[in-house]
């Protein structure tokens, strides 16, 4: 874990590719795209299974480790119309009884608009982009908003850092400029995208259980 501060708020980074506001009590999650497995194998797409057992857990570890008292999800909790499928459901509905005192916020993505908002059972308050959090505005998709620094998720950003036997690797990474923010995906399952840095940015990629700054 990697602390820092994001226009005035203390922030911690932590390697399971989440952020925790410890002022708020609130634990700042993108792009979990919880059912993309079911989705895929209901295409007849032969993709691995325990995906979202994956994810989930990683959410109980950090809510173990932080104490946060309420999850923001930054768009894009569920993947598809189609991530309804029993295990999805059954895994959801077992972590939700395990917190069921949590506080969860949904900020709608481009997916939860074809997904449709959770089953009210799970406990989700849904709400439109931007949501204010302090000095901060927590959204899906990045956009420039004049009067508050905006976190956001949406573009799965990634870092090439190359080896000493001009080996490369892709680690998923956190990337924050003057105005805005971009946190890693959250999910098991899914894609990167490579930054592309402007003067001045500041990118930490995730490196097994580190967060590390990239230097230059």
């Amino acid at each position: 874990m990697l602390r820092m501060e994001v226009a005035g708020e203390p922030a911690e980074l932590w390697a399971d590719k989440a952020m925790y506001l410890p002022r708020h009590e609130t634990l700042l999650v993108a792009d979990a795209h919880v059912g993309k497995a079911a989705s895929y194998r209901r295409w007849g797409v032969p993709v691995p299974r325990g995906t979202t057992a994956g994810t989930l857990g990683r959410l109980s570890r950090l809510l173990d480790r932080t104490g946060a008292r309420r999850v923001v999800f930054l768009g894009d909790l569920m993947h598809s119309e189609r991530s309804d499928a029993p295990g999805t459901m059954e895994a959801l509905a077992r972590w939700r009884e395990r917190h069921a005192g949590l506080g969860l916020t949904l900020v709608r993505g481009n997916h939860d608009a074809r997904a449709g908002d959770p089953p009210p059972w799970l406990g989700v308050e849904c709400v439109d982009e931007p949501l204010r959090l302090g000095g901060l505005a927590l959204c899906h998709e990045p956009q420039d908003l004049p009067e508050a620094y905006v976190l956001c998720g949406h573009l799965h950003p990634c870092v090439r850092v190359a080896g000493r036997a001009r080996e490369w690797l892709r680690l998923p990474c956190y990337w924050f400029g003057t105005r805005l923010g971009v946190l890693p995906a959250f999910g098991e399952f899914t894609g990167m995208m490579p930054v592309r840095v402007a003067p001045g940015d500041r990118l930490y990629a995730i490196a097994d259980d580190r967060v590390l700054q990239v230097p230059g």
